[in-house]
């Protein structure tokens, strides 16, 4: 079976629990959503580069997820969220992912 890409499962949990949360107005639907996808990555984080890239990035996933609601107030929803899981993806492909 392919692997998923620990950067693609990260974005996929932050866009994906805003989504859930949005769509059936359960925020803790989302919150299930965002923290399942996270410990995938977070999983995937510590297996490919330790303990120091997994707590870097983890702690990245939370700045983008808690960075994101100031930021909707000034650029709107989607594109905070769209914004910080592109951080979060990206680093965590420079990070983790990248052979």
């Amino acid at each position: 079976m392919a692997r998923v890409p620990s950067s693609v499962v990260a974005a996929a949990g932050l866009v994906g629990g805003y989504a859930v949360a949005r769509w059936t107005k359960k925020r803790p639907l989302g919150g299930v959503v965002l923290g399942t996808a996270g410990l995938v990555a977070g999983r995937e984080w510590h297996r490919r580069g330790g303990t120091p890239a997994a707590a870097g990035l983890g702690a990245l996933y939370l700045a983008g997820f808690a960075g994101a609601h100031p930021l909707a107030k000034k650029v709107g929803a989607w594109p905070a969220v769209i914004g910080a899981a592109g951080v979060v993806a990206a680093t965590s492909w420079a990070v983790a992912d990248r052979g």
